[in-house]
């Protein structure tokens, strides 16, 4: 997965649909955290093991809003001039470091 290549595509869909006014960082935030919002109501109710065992339906649909979750970070980190990989590279080394000795 490239994420320049990611965020351009994505760009271009904002860009396309003249859709950066709506694009701040509180905004796109915002966004994130309703498409979690919809992650987690597929798992309301159930069972810790319905949850790992999710119908080929609630699976797709899960994939979906992670998706959605992953794409709008991805613009959050774009309009805060942030490198995704970066970060997430330097939150993963943290953990190990915290958690692994």
């Amino acid at each position: 997965m490239n994420l320049d290549q990611l965020t351009q595509r994505l760009h271009a869909i904002r860009d396309h649909n003249d859709w950066r006014q709506f694009h701040s960082p509180k905004n796109l935030a915002m966004a994130a955290s309703v498409e979690m919002a919809e992650l987690v109501e597929i798992f309301q109710w159930l069972t810790e093991d319905q949850s790992r065992q999710l119908p080929a339906d609630k699976l797709a649909h899960a994939g979906q809003e992670v998706g959605d979750i992953v794409l709008y970070l991805l613009l959050l980190c774009s309009e805060l001039g942030l490198d995704m990989d970066q970060v997430v590279r330097s939150k993963l080394a943290d953990s190990e470091r915290r958690f692994c000795s």
